[in-house]
């Protein structure tokens, strides 16, 4: 019988009680960063260079549904605690002509403009072409990948929960 071994990036963090937890970790490190290195590729060939990982998961967000979103909203879903930094980028795409944004007594609404949906609709071509054909090629269950974000939403609120009380030490 062969062994399995945990593949880790801090072995010193492993532990005796779950092992798989720091395998996932890594594996989790190693996906964001791909994932966000694929976002940026992404926008580039649907026709924008200068955005970050951050600007494109807002563009995509503010542009969900068509509805005008409130910053303290576009934290909240999108977990986020540093408003400062979604406030910038929210800024930067207003500048750059992809994001409007309206005032209404206290409050700032942000929306895509049309140039913002349309860079939306680019990106989508774009990763249709790429991923998605590339997901079918592989054979991977779309029943899998739904699991899967299952999970990550359940462990979301898990690390959630263990930053509170990481605080509160």
């Amino acid at each position: 019988m062969i062994k399995q071994v945990n593949i880790v990036s801090s072995s010193h963090l492993v532990s005796a009680r779950s092992a798989e937890l720091s395998e996932f970790e890594f594996g989790l490190i190693v996906v964001h960063n791909a994932f966000s290195r694929w976002m940026v590729r992404c926008m580039s060939a649907a026709g924008e260079k200068n955005l970050t990982p951050m600007e494109v998961s807002l563009v995509h967000h503010v542009n969900h549904r068509g509805r005008k979103k409130k910053l303290a909203d576009i934290c909240f879903v999108l977990n986020i605690e540093d408003t400062h930094v979604v406030s910038y980028a929210l800024k930067k795409l207003v500048k750059m002509g992809y994001v409007v944004s309206e005032k209404v007594g206290k409050e700032v609404f942000f929306a895509t403009s049309d140039a913002g949906e349309a860079l939306c609709e680019r990106y989508r071509q774009v990763r249709e072409q790429c991923l998605i054909e590339a997901l079918v090629e592989s054979g991977t269950p779309n029943e899998e990948i739904g699991r899967t974000a299952q999970l990550l939403r359940v462990l979301s609120g898990l690390y959630d929960q263990a930053a509170r009380a990481g605080a509160s030490l």
